[in-house]
């Protein structure tokens, strides 16, 4: 998990982010600290937090990159005689790259803060999105997500306490 910034080190960031990085640096969840928007989709983290206006826009902005990247490929391939062949063979990794990107696939993000589990999905889903949005909702439910995430705040609040009555 690590927390969406303007740069990796602690102090990086507005108000919020730096007390953010604050709390989750004492947790027992597995913070790797700050990343940049450069670094969302390299892997390092699972998990990438930011409010949620911010969170919204990085979607956006990352859906609407997917869609135009495709429809550009589509548009260079088809227009040169070599590019058409040339798709025969690409076909099963931009298939692949496809479902990797499309958001429908996954079918919205967990709302957190909550006591339950929320998938938000897009105005725009489809029946396919809504499907994988209660695929990942019951996932999140199984494994107890909203728990875990409440436990640690709990744990954090009580060595919160233990430091204020040192």
């Amino acid at each position: 998990m690590a927390i969406l910034s303007i740069g990796e080190e602690d102090v990086k960031g507005n108000e919020l982010t730096r007390e953010a990085f604050k709390l989750l640096k004492g947790t027992n969840l597995n913070f790797t600290g700050n990343i940049e928007g450069k670094d969302v989709f390299s892997g390092d983290a699972d998990v990438v937090v930011c409010d949620g206006f911010i969170g919204n826009v990085v979607l956006k902005t990352s859906e609407g990159l997917a869609e135009v990247i495709i429809k550009m490929l589509r548009r260079e391939i088809a227009g040169m005689a070599t590019g058409r062949i040339g798709y025969l063979f690409m076909k099963p990794a931009l298939k692949s790259f496809r479902k990797k990107t499309d958001y429908a696939e996954y079918g919205g993000a967990p709302l957190l803060g909550i006591n339950g589990t929320c998938i938000i999905s897009h105005g725009r889903s489809s029946s396919r999105a809504v499907r994988n949005a209660i695929r990942v909702a019951a996932e999140f439910s199984r494994k107890k997500v909203h728990e875990i995430i409440s436990e640690e705040i709990l744990n954090l609040r009580a060595k919160e306490k233990a430091v204020v009555k040192d």
